[in-house]
């Protein structure tokens, strides 16, 4: 019997809970389908469906089996995506957040050869929630997370701060606290990318006197333009002044990126640990990254005015 294909049957039906579905789901007659699941039924001993011509219901023994179909049918698709990987050469699968920077990432990359000349990079832009679902069904080796996040069943690498100010229209002060920004609309990244950084940056707003009436959600080119066009300010990394534009520290440094690298609990190899090193140093050396330290205290005093 071909097991793999029986319960790749059998988990489309419980999902579908309606046999035609199930049928057109996975490209086949339904007829055949009808046939798969009997002999699955016969192979076991045990019922997995109680069905009418109107109702289809999983059987408690169903109920019991389908978690277990479910991790069986990933680790098979483990096992088929490896093999691709040995057949087509060694590659590691590697996720980075939206704005590290174009220089950040290159210099990973250029990190990596060095380090492991023969291994191929496939290093995808994706958001923090997309990287923990793909490091936990295997169809990603390694990933670069904003924190917090969900992390159960994954390990971290060194977990580093960077910086974040504030880029706004000059002129400005040489260093801002975020009171001072009070009244001013506020553009952040999206909140998708990394939703426990994005709320956790809100709320250090509020309690430190700034509650912005309306946050925009953008990537750093529209971000920019609204802040010249002098209606909002934004939060980021520290980039370089221009004519029009600069970046400011915030007073006590309320804001920042945390980052680690991450992997499944069971899948650490030296692949894994050798970007995990280069990632930790790159970090550092590139984008300014530090071990995580006490903050120094803000103490919220009315803004100042220049803004306005």
């Amino acid at each position: 019997m071909n097991l793999v294909g029986h319960l790749s049957c059998f988990v489309a039906v419980a999902e579908e809970l309606h046999f035609g579905r199930a049928a057109d789901r996975l490209g086949m007659a339904q007829p055949p389908l009808s046939q798969r699941i009997q002999r699955l039924e016969r192979e076991l001993g045990v019922k997995l469906f109680d069905r009418s011509s109107r109702h289809v219901a999983l059987t408690a023994a169903g109920e019991l089996l389908l978690g277990e179909a479910r991790d069986l049918l990933a680790r098979a698709d483990r096992i088929t995506a490896l093999a691709e990987r040995v057949r087509d050469g060694e590659a590691l699968r590697a996720g980075v957040p939206a704005g590290l920077g174009g220089g950040v990432v290159a210099a990973l990359i250029a990190a990596y050869r060095e380090r492991r000349p023969g291994v191929r990079l496939d290093l995808r832009e994706l958001p923090t929630t997309t990287q923990v679902r793909a490091l936990l069904d295997g169809s990603l080796d390694v990933g670069v997370l904003r924190h917090p996040c969900e992390t159960r069943g994954l390990s971290l690498g060194p977990l580093l701060d960077q910086r974040i100010g504030v880029l706004l229209r000059a002129p400005a002060p040489p260093e801002l606290a975020l009171a001072d920004l009070a009244g001013r609309d506020l553009v952040l990244f999206p909140r998708d990318e990394a939703p426990g950084s994005h709320d956790d940056w809100l709320a250090a707003c509020r309690r430190h006197g700034f509650a912005p009436p309306t946050v925009h959600e953008a990537h750093p080119p529209f971000a920019l333009g609204l802040v010249l066009a002098g209606t909002a300010v934004a939060f980021s990394p520290r980039v370089p002044d221009t004519a029009e534009a600069v970046w400011r520290p915030l007073r006590g440094e309320p804001l920042a990126w945390r980052t680690s690298c991450a992997w499944r609990n069971d899948t650490v190899g030296p692949a894994v640990a050798d970007f995990t090193s280069v990632a930790s140093a790159v970090f550092r050396r590139e984008a300014a990254m530090t071990e995580p330290g006490p903050r120094r205290r803000v103490v919220p005093r009315p803004a100042s005015g220049f803004l306005a």
